[in-house]
């Protein structure tokens, strides 16, 4: 794949990345429901770390490879913090309660510190991404 064409991928991830984050906010602002307001804050996450690995040319299938994926990639080479890592960790977690379980755990309180988390993460990778 050309360079060009993998830099159109890695902008229209992150594009993706920030439509998530908005549509988590405007859930959010409107009192809705905690539980898409962690499902869109999540996914802001997912579409970030698609385009860290759009750049490196590995894009796995699964949620979980993604993950895996970021932290070998990008965490244990030290482009990232740990940090990070465990905040993509702890919301791909939160999320897998609260759109499968039966009974919802997940709170307001939740909600807003979940998409708080995330807009620090997709912020780091777009510094990263396009410096």
């Amino acid at each position: 794949m050309k360079d060009d064409d993998i830099l159109v991928l890695i902008r229209h991830r992150l594009d993706q990345a920030e439509e998530s984050l908005k549509d988590a906010k405007v859930l959010l602002d409107g009192d809705r429901s905690p539980r898409s307001i962690i499902n869109r804050s999540y996914y802001a996450m997912f579409y970030a770390v698609l385009a860290l690995l759009q750049k490196i040319g590995k894009v796995p299938r699964k949620h979980s490879g993604v993950i895996s994926l970021f932290d070998t990639e990008f965490v244990l080479k030290g482009l990232f913090s740990k940090e990070l890592s465990k905040d993509l960790h702890d919301i791909f977690n939160l999320r897998q309660v609260s759109d499968y379980q039966l009974i919802d755990h997940v709170t307001s309180k939740d909600a807003e510190t979940t998409l708080k988390r995330a807009a620090g993460f997709v912020e780091a990778v777009s510094k990263y991404l396009i410096p």
